[in-house]
């Protein structure tokens, strides 16, 4: 591929690190809303350093550590972000932290606070919560003063969300989930990053007024719901598509980020890195996010 032209409005950014994401696989399947046409590089969210600046950027100059969201590129020695973008790294963020906050993290925080409106003391059940997106779920509900019910496969993921703050654990192959959740009193609020016969069974355990939020499908089944039983307990279910803010509220978008570095800069959530590969083996690290075997973010770094 050749070195990416620079745009007005964008820079050059030379790449340390690129956090993976579910959509990348999404995008090599052509599935994804945004897949690019071919060819392309994949790789969604950058950190690195400034190299270049295009015409009519202002407040970055060559030298500056930044994380981006470029949406492609990323696994590549440089890529051009739109400076909108972008946004500077405080001195104590390591560029491997950089590239592992910004779609995870900006996921669960838009929507846990822009969409769902958490509240302290609300009581939050989190699927998946071992993954990329779930686990920062947990961290940024228990942030928000929320009680975190966690669900995750097997013993060792669930100890990974009892870490991160998660207060209940639930094993999401044991049977009766909706029975489980009730016995711990029901929730106010789901963050569903998984899909399938799971989301449904929560919503029967779900409070009135709760809230729902469809973040993904990561089991493969989206699930149908019944608009009968959001009637009856007046429920609300809620989409979240975190890039499409780019396109019609990048304000939000970028308020939220500057809150979520500001909180991993005072020390108030620790990004969990669960493996990390070189840019030559970065179908290993895809491979292992589509068998699921990673806790929290694998995040290619570029040397």
């Amino acid at each position: 591929m050749p070195r990416p032209a620079l745009k007005a409005g964008e820079i050059r950014i030379r790449t340390r690190a690129c956090g993976l994401n579910f959509a990348d696989l999404l995008m090599i399947e052509g599935k994804y809303q945004d897949t690019p046409q071919t060819p392309f590089t994949l790789g969604m969210e950058v950190a690195g350093e400034v190299l270049e600046i295009g015409p009519g950027v202002t407040g970055f100059a060559p030298g500056d550590r930044v994380a981006g969201f470029p949406g492609q590129g990323g696994l590549a020695p440089e890529v051009c972000v739109a400076a909108s973008r972008c946004l500077p790294l405080p001195a104590n963020m390591a560029y491997d932290t950089a590239a592992a906050f910004q779609v995870a993290y900006g996921t669960s925080h838009l929507a846990l606070d822009h969409k769902a409106r958490l509240q302290p003391g609300e009581t939050l059940f989190v699927t998946g919560a071992a993954g990329g997106v779930g686990l920062t779920a947990v961290e940024i509900g228990k942030r928000m003063g929320a009680r975190i019910i966690a669900s995750a496969r097997g013993a060792d993921k669930l100890e990974i969300a009892r870490a991160a703050g998660a207060d209940h654990l639930i094993d999401s192959d044991s049977p009766d989930l909706r029975g489980q959740l009730k016995a711990l009193g029901g929730i106010d609020v789901m963050y569903d990053s998984v899909g399938g016969p799971g989301f449904l069974e929560a919503l029967r355990a779900t409070r009135p007024e709760g809230r729902l939020l469809a973040i993904g499908f990561a089991g493969g089944e989206v699930p149908q719901v019944p608009a009968n039983l959001l009637l009856v307990k007046n429920l609300s279910v809620m989409g979240l598509y975190w890039g499409g803010y780019l396109a019609f509220r990048p304000e939000v978008l970028t308020a939220s980020l500057q809150t979520l570095a500001a909180w991993i800069a005072e020390g108030h959530l620790r990004p969990h890195i669960g493996a990390r590969f070189p840019l030559d083996r970065a179908a290993e690290a895809l491979e292992m996010l589509r068998a699921r075997k990673s806790t929290g973010k694998i995040v290619v770094t570029v040397d």
